[in-house]
């Protein structure tokens, strides 16, 4: 299930970056270190309570500079109100309330999600004169904290968890694969959705999705069953602004979540940009089954050299996903759109593959016979034993003498080994060491 969304909306300079460091500097992921994916992050992976949810961070997805504050602040409650679960309304404890903030706080009261007004920057635990002026604002009792201090944060971690709405059940049968149709405004989404079901004479039902009024596409095809996962503006105008690019990423991370497999649409005539690599790379960091489509295919003026050309580019900004399969399609002419189902239940076969535990340790043992590990100070890497312990996607555990001598560069080369005998197209693959006790 999608995990829940918190946005935190305030003003510059109310402390919210730190707020941020603070909190996910308490999460490490087994993926972090890819290289590739894009550190410039407008969210960050949290978890309380053995909870985990997406905080997104609304002061990496300010607008042009130029805009005044006010209106750079009500973009960032407009997404906050569109997009979270549970809102944290920043306001500045020692500065003391703002016209600014009573007009961030008109908007956030009209809203259904909930909201938590919080006043940063309160270093003790004497509240400032100032701190009561707060209460004005409507939106119940303010809590004080300290993010550069650390205080308070566990009782307002406990408040955002209690306020997050009750997972549903997943109303699908377990066979159907999940498809998010993901990628920046205007690159096609909706158009290459509508192709395949009008070309594929499918079974369609619109029904209400199970979170945050998105509208999900069952259908099938042939025996199989599929749910197009529709990101926030494919079915709607959003009224956020489409030029501003950076909140195509927030609208993707729940339809991301809930797939099993994404679609990342990129634009043939924009090639690949900046937002495409951040959407590219939370779906590698979910590790979802990806494949990149790229649409409107049939304006390119083409030679005989163009669609290498294409690919190279694509390698070289996508680096991180070298395993994701490629396809050039056309929803205005129709040209592969056929071919997009057929990859999705290749790639959703892939992500859910498990191979037999010897088979496993004879593709390692060869790779290590072919290619010593690295050693360090006249200690060697040892490999043990390696088997796999999940599916979507597949991770592998290896049994090793020291984790300090298991450089990337031998992970990658062991990653690229599994890929070669079994496959793994289009999805990620987790690798994790776990030393084990042995003769050096």
């Amino acid at each position: 299930m999608a995990k829940p969304i918190v946005a935190v909306v305030g003003r510059p300079n109310v402390g919210k970056s730190t707020f941020f460091n603070r909190i996910a500097g308490k999460r490490i992921s087994i993926v972090e270190d890819q290289p590739g994916v894009t550190r410039d992050r407008i969210y960050t992976e949290a978890e309380w309570l053995n909870i985990p949810f997406t905080m997104i961070d609304t002061g990496g997805i300010e607008p042009d500079t130029k805009d005044i504050i006010l209106s750079q602040m009500r973009k960032q409650a407009e997404i906050a109100i569109e997009t979270a679960d549970v809102i944290v309304f920043m306001v500045d404890g020692k500065e003391g309330l703002t016209a600014a903030d009573q007009d961030v706080a008109n908007m956030l009261r009209k809203t259904k999600k909930p909201v938590l007004l919080v006043a940063n920057k309160v270093d003790t635990k004497d509240l400032p004169d100032t701190f009561y002026d707060f209460y004005q604002l409507g939106l119940g009792e303010p809590m004080a904290i300290s993010s550069a201090n650390g205080l308070g944060l566990g009782d307002l971690l406990d408040e955002i968890v209690a306020r997050f709405p009750k997972q549903q059940e997943d109303i699908y049968e377990e066979d159907t694969i999940k498809v998010a149709v993901i990628g920046k405004p205007n690159v096609g989404k909706s158009s290459i959705i509508n192709t395949i079901l009008g070309e594929e004479r499918v079974i369609v039902s619109d029904i209400a999705g199970t979170t945050r009024d998105a509208i999900d596409t069952p259908f099938t095809h042939g025996e199989d069953k599929y749910v197009f996962i529709d990101t926030a503006g494919i079915r709607r105008k959003s009224r956020i602004n489409e030029n501003i690019e950076k909140y195509s990423v927030i609208r993707s991370l729940t339809a991301i979540e809930r797939a099993d497999v994404c679609l990342l649409v990129i634009d043939a005539s924009e090639g690949v940009t900046e937002q495409d690599t951040k959407i590219a790379g939370y779906a590698h960091e979910q590790g979802k089954a990806t494949i990149i489509v790229v649409n409107k295919w049939d304006i390119i003026e083409k030679d005989t050299r163009t669609m290498n050309r294409y690919i190279k580019d694509i390698r070289d900004r996508l680096a991180f996903m070298l395993y994701a399969p490629i396809l050039f399609v056309s929803a205005k002419t129709k040209q592969r759109i056929h071919q997009i189902l057929e990859m999705v239940k290749f790639v959703s076969n892939q992500h859910a593959m498990r191979v037999q535990t010897g088979m496993l340790n004879d593709v390692i043992g060869e790779a290590t016979l072919l290619n010593q590990p690295p050693s360090d100070k006249g200690k060697r890497l040892k490999i043990y034993y390696a088997t796999q312990t999940a599916v979507r996607p597949p991770k592998f555990i290896i049994f090793i003498n020291d984790r300090e001598l298991a450089h990337f560069s031998y992970t990658r080369y062991l990653e690229n080994k599994i890929r070669e005998a079994f496959g793994f197209e289009g999805t990620p693959i987790w690798i994790e060491y776990r030393e084990k006790g042995g003769d050096e």
